[in-house]
């Protein structure tokens, strides 16, 4: 899956194919080498990511590892993953997003990996609910998409 497509994103289409298809197994091909989108893609249920410098052989080599249930990655985003989770720990919450207890827990879900149905069952309110509070989510930490409040949350440490 490549991450900018137009109309819906690689990283949205990631999450909806994972609902559907819980079993697929979606490797990232991609020229984007940004955290948000790194680890937007696998947040939502990538296995891998890969640029789209990777050589043929790399590439089949990176699937057939992907099916074996492998997670390939292009040696530059493996070194931005492992800096990512070696960088010093940070407050749990700057200062500036104000996010309430309840927004943060819908955050966490996300983060988890649940969808608005599952964040809504876990939490005993409706689904519009949950979208209600995303908007705020959303607002307030300046993001457009799920994905990318995941990758924030992850990036900045908003959650534990």
């Amino acid at each position: 899956m490549d991450i900018g497509l137009p109309g819906l994103s690689g990283i949205e289409g990631i999450g909806l194919l994972k609902q559907r298809h819980p079993k697929l197994v979606p490797l990232v091909l991609t020229v984007y080498e940004d955290e948000e989108r790194i680890f937007g893609a696998l947040c939502v249920g990538a296995c891998g990511y890969l640029l789209k410098g990777t050589p043929p052989a790399q590439l089949m080599a990176s699937l057939r590892e992907a099916m074996e249930g492998g997670a390939p990655m292009s040696p530059q985003i493996a070194r931005r993953v492992v800096e990512h989770f070696q960088a010093p720990h940070r407050p749990a919450a700057l200062p500036g997003y104000d996010l309430t207890p309840h927004e943060m827990r819908i955050l966490r879900l996300l983060v988890e990996g649940h969808h608005y149905q599952t964040a809504a069952d876990e939490l005993g309110v409706t689904v519009n609910t949950v979208r209600f509070h995303l908007r705020s989510i959303y607002e307030k930490l300046q993001v457009h998409s799920k994905s990318e409040a995941v990758a924030k949350a992850l990036r900045e440490r908003l959650v534990r």
